[in-house]
């Protein structure tokens, strides 16, 4: 077994860093440009601060893809904490997203959508287009049907069958629609109309596979494909999330997620909460040589409040992380303190996609966060709260 390195050490080890202003979809950026002037910005997006509301990411897909400047506030969901009042002022609902067009604010993610598409031109295909109208109303029979299965307890004899069988039959719709193309999109090409079904088809894939067993991506070809090509677009990289930030972020916002309890729901939800993290469907794409390099980085800039926050002592778990750290990025076993297998795991708990970095450098530093509190014993963290997630509160981070 090997010493922890210091942090002057792991410092040295990794030289990650991204252009957020003109370079790929990030979540850490305030200011995208595309190489244009900031002079020539005329809008600010109002998105959340963990980079994981749906609606948002609806509109912040979109913006990248068109490539049109604009700027970045971030504000606080509800469930993570106190919403800011300065945001209140601008929004009294407190509602999210919300943009800023030349002076004017504008709530509802379609509505938004519709704005933009007046001012910067449509996504191959507009919100009101003849062919993606049928399309916006298969999504949100899509998403009522998730909801019917996903959202309310089964007590009935038989109700838990029949809600999947609403919900499956629904999939079925949208796979003769992505067949019903030549491409790998539900039209010609990536369009308005793979924005707007991309939030929740990806939240279903990973609530459906947590809660109810079911492998959305895996059990459906052609939404598989478009998966695939989803993932081989920079700006949907950017924005991804995770399975295990889904599973344990989705309940407080969807008033409760159920389980059906069944033996391959057990199976998965283990896999989710406590690896093997890559053996999982939720991306597919190679994993970039800058995984670790990225995980090193993200959590050395935020070390001390990571630090700060854990309920383990402090000097006790500045060496643990030390450990996991040394273990992701030289491959060897680093023991850590004793007494720190529940702290290790709470930061893997904690990990939020891709507010804190992208999906694969997740994976990364969750499995050295495990594999290091496997060496010292099988105490869990403090369990993830069902009602809300102010455990993740970005006040602690500021």
């Amino acid at each position: 077994m090997t010493k922890p390195l210091s942090w002057q050490e792991l410092e040295k080890l990794t030289d990650w860093q991204i252009d957020r202003i003109n370079g790929v979809t990030n979540s850490q950026a305030r200011l995208r440009l595309f190489g244009h002037n900031e002079s020539e910005v005329r809008l600010t997006l109002y998105r959340d601060n963990h980079a994981w509301c749906p609606y948002c990411q609806k509109i912040w897909l979109w913006l990248e893809e068109k490539q049109i400047p604009y700027r970045i506030e971030k504000v606080t969901m509800f469930c993570y904490g106190t919403k800011e009042p300065w945001y209140k002022r601008i929004v009294p609902s407190g509602m999210l997203p919300a943009i800023e067009l030349d002076g004017h604010i504008i709530t509802e993610s379609d509505d938004i959508l519709i704005a933009l598409e007046q001012v910067y031109g449509v996504l191959k295909y507009g919100m009101k287009d003849s062919i993606v109208i049928p399309l916006r109303q298969l999504e949100r029979l899509l998403f009522r049907a998730w909801c019917s299965w996903l959202c309310y307890p089964a007590r009935l004899p038989g109700a838990e069958k029949r809600n999947r069988e609403q919900f499956t039959d629904v999939v079925e719709m949208v796979e003769a629609a992505l067949a019903n193309t030549t491409s790998p999109y539900f039209l010609d090409d990536f369009s308005t109309a793979d924005v707007i079904f991309t939030p929740y088809v990806e939240r279903m894939n990973a609530s459906l596979y947590y809660y109810k067993g079911y492998s959305l991506r895996e059990e459906n070809p052609h939404l598989s494909d478009w998966f695939d090509a989803m993932e081989s677009r920079s700006t949907y990289r950017g924005t991804q999330s995770d399975f295990h930030t889904h599973a344990h972020d989705l309940p407080p916002q969807m008033g409760g997620c159920w389980s059906n309890g069944t033996p391959q729901t057990k199976v998965n939800q283990d896999k989710v909460d406590n690896g093997y993290w890559f053996g999982l469907p939720d991306v597919t794409y190679t994993e970039p040589e800058t995984s670790r390099a990225e995980a090193l980085s993200r959590v050395i800039k935020h070390r001390a409040n990571i630090i700060r926050v854990n309920p383990a002592d402090d000097k006790l778990f500045d060496e643990a992380l030390r450990c996991a750290l040394t273990h992701m990025m030289t491959g060897e076993t680093c023991k850590p303190p004793a007494g720190s297998d529940a702290a290790l795991r709470y930061l893997r708990d904690r990990i939020n996609v891709p507010r804190d970095m992208s999906i694969y450098a997740a994976k990364r530093l969750r499995q050295s966060l495990e594999d290091t509190a496997a060496l010292v014993g099988t105490k869990q963290g403090i369990p993830i709260p069902f009602k809300h997630r102010r455990d993740q509160d970005p006040a602690n981070f500021v």
